[in-house]
């Protein structure tokens, strides 16, 4: 029986740095909003077969009408509702899931994931059952302490930028999240962190790409649209 694949969106932030009365994963790169170009990737990859979309109460219905029924996207099988901090809009994605093997986890802000990444990071997840695709940190690191001095410099060859989708065993991401979530989340900025606090899967690192960053300020939608016009030419 072939194993089933779904993808959590996350479109829930509110994108305060980004200083727009729009949110930021609905402004527009090229005539299209942020958030559409990860969801056309998850659509058009054959081994995705569902897509849960995160975002806030007030957003379901311009997301299920202006954007999934707007632009087609027959994989999405749920628009739901997040929570305050990103887990709890993850939590809530996993909780829509059904009968699911695998589940990608997106930052609904990182437009240009591509097929070649995805299928990288089911790969490993099939022989790991936890990973995250990221590429290697390009400047040398510094550990601080509190006072700002330097404690540590780690060597560069093992540092990685942590990028999205982070693909988890259904059963995996579900238990560590139900675990962890009685105790302390004060912190925990990423999935495989969740999963790492768990204790009872490693996360393996896969190959991303330095295209892949999270729009976060105007210059990084300035940057979005440089990428675009490139992929373009």
């Amino acid at each position: 029986m072939k194993e089933r694949c779904t993808a959590i969106v996350l479109a829930a932030g509110q994108g305060r740095r980004m200083k727009s009365k729009i949110k930021k994963q609905f402004l527009n790169i090229a005539g299209k909003p942020i958030v559409y170009y990860s969801l056309d990737c998850f659509e058009r990859a054959p081994f995705i077969q569902d897509i849960i979309l995160v975002t806030s109460s007030d957003c379901v219905d311009y997301c299920q009408k202006n954007i999934v029924e707007k632009y087609g996207f027959r994989k999405v099988r749920k628009v739901v509702v997040g929570g305050k901090e990103r887990y709890d809009s993850v939590y809530a994605g996993l909780l829509a899931c059904r009968n699911t093997d695998y589940v990608y986890i997106h930052d609904g802000t990182r437009p240009f994931i591509d097929r070649e990444m995805l299928k990288r990071a089911l790969d490993a997840v099939k022989q790991t059952g936890a990973c995250a695709v990221g590429m290697p940190a390009k400047d040398t690191i510094k550990i601080l302490d509190r006072e700002q001095f330097v404690t540590k410099t780690p060597k560069r060859s093992r540092v990685w930028s942590v990028q999205t989708p982070q693909v988890f065993r259904y059963h995996v991401i579900r238990e560590a999240h139900d675990a962890v979530r009685r105790g302390n989340m004060e912190g925990i900025t990423d999935d495989a962190m969740i999963v790492e606090m768990h204790g009872k899967c490693r996360v393996k690192m896969v190959e991303g790409s330095y295209e892949n960053l999270k729009i976060t300020t105007m210059d990084d939608l300035f940057v979005a649209e440089v990428i675009l016009r490139g992929r373009e030419l």
